[in-house]
């Protein structure tokens, strides 16, 4: 029976469970950490720079077109397998949503509100810190949210090419024909992805609250 397998897994396998889990989650913050360090200010760049947001836009899009597998495997006679060359594929993969929503952020505060708060004496870096960047938070935080998300599912793929994860799980189900790591693995990505997005969501609301 398929409960009394997925229950039998977790009874003898719990920390090698646990141990794929804990990788999965630290390549894939580590991905977002490296994303958002890089999308936010050619997000922002893109924003002030009509000429280079839209080189920025084309390459994002490109990024976004090109398989993640695809990535995976034209790192590997560059640097290699591992962690790392996975690490570099997803962080390269999550740069577009980054870099999209927070341009969108920026072109999306009123220009009514930024002329008000200079007509009342407001410097750039003041208009900066204190109107542009609260009121294109959500939008910020939108992006990271949904490069989380792709982040997540797209580190099952890592497993292709040594780095361990959820994804070696799933790929072993699929090699032995066991159901029951198919549904653990895919059932445990489908979980960390809505429960991202439940705690982003529950973040951006609040920003909205308090300064939308």
């Amino acid at each position: 029976m398929l409960i009394q397998e997925i229950i039998n897994y977790f009874r003898v396998n719990s920390d090698q469970y646990f141990e794929y889990l804990i990788g999965h989650l630290t390549i894939s913050i580590k991905a977002l950490f490296w994303a958002t360090i890089l999308g936010l200010p050619l997000g922002y760049l893109s924003y002030r720079i009509k000429k280079l947001g839209e080189f920025f836009q084309i390459g994002s899009q490109l990024l976004r077109i090109i398989p993640s597998l695809a990535i995976l495997f034209i790192l590997i006679p560059l640097i290699g397998v591992g962690e790392f060359p996975a690490l570099i594929a997803l962080s390269f993969l999550a740069i577009p949503a980054v870099l999209v929503n927070t341009t969108l952020g920026f072109h999306e505060v009123p220009m009514i509100t930024k002329e008000v708060a200079s007509g009342m004496g407001m410097n750039k870096n003041q208009l900066f810190f204190h109107i542009e960047v609260p009121l294109a938070m959500p939008y910020v935080l939108n992006g990271l949210k949904l490069a989380l998300v792709e982040v997540l599912a797209s580190a099952t793929l890592a497993t292709y090419i040594g780095a361990g994860g959820l994804g070696t799980l799933i790929f072993t189900g699929l090699g032995l024909y066991r159901m029951d790591l198919l549904i653990i693995g895919g059932g445990t990505v489908t979980t960390l992805s809505l429960i991202s997005i439940a705690i982003f969501d529950l973040i951006i609301r609040k920003v909205k609250k308090n300064y939308v």
